[in-house]
């Protein structure tokens, strides 16, 4: 399964130029990190930011092309590795048919303090169903 993360690149995204100035597109992934984390692990980042979090530990994108006031994007999100306590994901953005970015997260589940907790099983299940299939 993937999970789709719809995004239309509004006037707040763009620099002066009109394309989406590219820190704003972490403010996407975020969005979808966040979105995946309610619908699809039910696992608000609201409840579970009371007792720890989900900090990214890395991170690697590739710009492919530029998106521009208007389009819609179709983030798109895969899990890659399930371990204790941190797991990846891979993602990618489309505007129609022309990829505007792919990128590569590890995300790290934390205590308050900020030390790595396992992964609670129920999110770890929810997580198996995302992960990518190599063909």
């Amino acid at each position: 399964m993937v999970f789709n993360f719809t995004q239309k690149v509004l006037f707040k995204h763009c620099d002066p130029a009109g394309i989406v100035f590219f820190p704003r597109y972490f403010e996407m992934m975020n969005d979808c990190v966040e979105a995946f984390f309610e619908e699809a692990l039910q696992w608000p980042f609201e409840s579970f930011h009371l007792t720890g979090g989900v900090p990214t530990a890395t991170i690697a994108t590739k710009f492919t092309a530029p998106s521009r006031h208007g389009d819609k994007l179709v983030l798109t999100l895969e899990i890659g590795r399930i371990g204790r306590s941190s797991f990846s994901y891979l993602m990618t953005a489309h505007c129609m048919e022309e990829q505007r970015f792919s990128t590569e997260a590890i995300l790290v589940h934390t205590n308050k303090t900020g030390k790595p907790t396992p992964i609670p099983d129920a999110v770890r299940e929810h997580l198996t169903k995302f992960i990518k299939v190599v063909a």
